[in-house]
C-alpha cells in the first residue's frame, strides 16, 4: 500500500496544481475536443481535466519509482518500516487486559 500511495500521491498534488494552471488560462466554456466545442458543465469539465491530468502525472511518478535503482527503494522500504507515521500502525495491548 506504501507503494501507492508513494506514486499517487504526488501524482494528485501535480494534477491539482497543473488543473488551476490550465483553467486559469482555458475557459471550460470555449474548450474545444477533437474540433467540436464541449458542451458539458463547467464542474463536469473541472472534474474530467482533473481526473486526466492525474492519470498523466501517475504514469510520470510510476515511471521514476519503476526507474530507481533497487538499493534506493529498499532504503526507502527501510525508512518507511521504521517510521511509525509512514508505516502501518502496530497493533497495541488493550489497557488493563492480563
Amino acid at each position: 500500500m506504501k507503494h501507492v500511495i508513494w506514486v499517487m500521491w504526488p501524482a494528485f498534488i501535480a494534477a491539482g496544481i497543473a488543473e488551476v494552471i490550465f483553467f486559469t488560462m482555458i475557459d471550460p466554456a470555449q474548450l474545444y475536443l477533437f474540433g467540436e466545442l464541449v458542451q458539458w458543465s463547467a464542474i463536469a469539465t473541472y472534474s474530467t481535466g482533473f481526473l486526466l491530468f492525474w492519470l498523466v502525472c501517475i504514469g510520470s511518478s510510476l515511471m521514476t519509482y519503476a526507474m530507481m535503482p533497487e538499493a534506493v527503494k529498499e532504503a526507502l522500504k527501510k525508512v518507511a518500516s521504521e517510521r511509525e507515521d509512514l508505516a502501518r500502525p502496530k497493533r497495541r495491548e488493550p489497557v488493563g487486559h492480563s
